[in-house]
């Protein structure tokens, strides 16, 4: 009877903790990776959630969460994307820059 409390608190603090997991990322990390893919991805890939990417073998960004979660592209962002074919230049980014462009390419999952 007397651990009631400690797991009522427990429990809430846990609920508490999940919630603000779950909740989406700012929308200026959302617009800061759409600025991003815009200036460096656009000409050949298809940002948006609409539209067909301007070279045919690059594969739209919203469809890239079909293939694998996108989180697992911060590793390959911050060392650089590698490609068997010479049309995708290898960029490299920052960690604040990985952060606003999965939470982009998360919002395009959302949002379709």
């Amino acid at each position: 009877m007397r651990y009631r409390p400690v797991a009522l608190l427990f429990a809430l603090a846990a609920g508490a903790a999940i919630q603000v997991l779950a909740q989406s990322p700012p929308e200026a990390a959302i617009e800061q990776g759409r600025k991003i893919l815009e200036a460096n991805c656009a000409r050949c890939h298809a940002i948006g959630l609409l539209g067909e990417s301007p070279l045919a073998i690059a594969p739209p960004f919203r469809t890239l969460h079909r293939r694998y979660p996108v989180e697992n592209l911060a590793e390959a962002l911050s060392e650089g994307i590698v490609t068997g074919h010479k049309e995708m230049p290898a960029f490299v980014f920052g960690d604040e820059e990985i952060g606003a462009i999965i939470a982009y390419l998360k919002a395009l999952e959302v949002r379709r």
